[in-house]
């Protein structure tokens, strides 16, 4: 039988995506995918419209999240899947995120607002109910108005740290983000660890760290991770016995990563479904992750 196709890593409008989580997973069974992973930031609030997508559909989905940690000025993405999305710990987490999140990106309009001219009520207006607001979201209103030309390039001009309205939020170090996830019965690997702009985003004293903590896995195929931070990250990986997974990181139309782009091995699934005992994937009919 052919390798299946497996993507662990993408967003709904529910965080910074452009896709509603049933349209997400639509499009994914259209991508030909016989798996997608639902990772919204910090935030479990798409699993069940996705879920009941899911049931539907001839693919299998990973409900996850991706939780947001900081480690000195480096912030470092922990994605967690198949948690329990219940567990008070991580709730609470999330929730603190979150709310930081919101008082940030007001803040950061506020002072671009004096400069430009954009109000909260223009970012307000890009964001789904319930979203997890964030600087994509001051993006798009920055392109909607036409102020940038799309994200990418609000991202490099505006809201890049060096333009003097970038502001960073309060998150958890990345051990704590690990063990939260292994807390609520999920399995943690780091995101895109060697993404080309900030390079590796942790060293290898503090992997050792993460992995006695209980970190599964890295992220190594992912557009955004250079080659030779690759090299590093797969000597890692054998090093510590960690399993390694590729993704799109998809967002809709608010980045180009397409579904599929890059994949996971089904053994990398099937070490996911093994170790996880928060929740469990959603098998839609017909799926040959069953």
């Amino acid at each position: 039988m052919p390798e299946a196709f497996i993507d662990l890593h993408a967003h709904s409008s529910v965080s910074d995506g452009t896709e509603r989580p049933a349209d997400l997973v639509r499009a994914a069974a259209v991508s030909g995918l016989d798996c997608v992973a639902l990772t919204d930031h910090d935030t479990t609030a798409g699993w069940a419209e996705a879920s009941d997508a899911a049931r539907e559909l001839p693919l299998t989905l990973v409900p996850g999240l991706e939780l947001s940690t900081r480690t000195g000025w480096r912030s470092v993405h922990v994605l967690g899947y198949l948690v329990d999305p219940t567990d008070p710990a991580l709730v609470a987490e999330t929730d603190a995120i979150r709310d930081g999140r919101l008082t940030r990106a007001r803040s950061m309009v506020d002072a671009i607002g004096r400069d430009h001219p954009i109000t909260w009520d223009d970012v307000l207006a890009e964001a789904s109910v319930g979203a997890t607001i964030g600087r994509p979201h001051i993006a798009d209103a920055l392109v909607r108005l036409g102020l940038e030309t799309d994200r990418s390039a609000a991202f490099g001009g505006i809201l890049h740290p060096s333009s003097g309205y970038y502001e960073p939020h309060d998150a958890p170090t990345p051990l704590r983000g690990v063990e939260l996830v292994r807390a609520a019965g999920g399995v943690p690997v780091i995101a895109h660890p060697a993404a080309s702009s900030r390079g590796i985003v942790i060293d290898e004293p503090m992997l050792r760290e993460l992995v006695d903590a209980g970190l599964g896995g890295l992220e190594v195929d992912h557009r955004e991770n250079v080659a030779e931070g690759k090299r590093t990250l797969l000597e890692w990986a054998e090093r510590y016995g960690l399993f390694v997974t590729g993704s799109s990181d998809y967002h809709g139309t608010g980045k180009p990563n397409r579904l599929g782009e890059h994949r996971t091995a089904r053994r990398s699934f099937d070490t996911i479904v093994g170790q996880a005992t928060g929740s469990v994937p959603v098998v839609g009919p017909g799926s040959r992750l069953s």
